[in-house]
């Protein structure tokens, strides 16, 4: 067997945020991964649907970017995405 290549093997400090909400028709459990990896984004993990998404501010102004990324209707969506609204700097 050949030696493995190793692109990074880093281990970083993280702040880890988990949270659990209901909205009208969904419960969202997340967890939220800041780290200085993603430049400023948050690692977005739905742990009930097992999606996630690397997100900034400007991803949740993106038409359609949470719908796709965590497979919600519009109005799943705009609630996650008011409520990351809130969380996200």
């Amino acid at each position: 067997m050949s030696e493995r290549f190793y692109l990074y093997d880093d281990t970083v400090e993280a702040a880890v945020r988990f949270v659990s909400f209901v909205g009208e028709r969904q419960r969202f459990d997340l967890a939220l991964i800041e780290t200085d990896r993603f430049y400023g984004k948050y690692l977005v993990l739905d742990l009930q649907s097992n999606r996630f998404a690397i997100l900034g501010r400007d991803d949740l102004e993106e038409p359609g970017y949470i719908e796709r990324a965590y497979a919600l209707s519009e109005q799943d969506a705009d609630e996650l995405r008011a409520f990351l609204d809130e969380c996200l700097s």
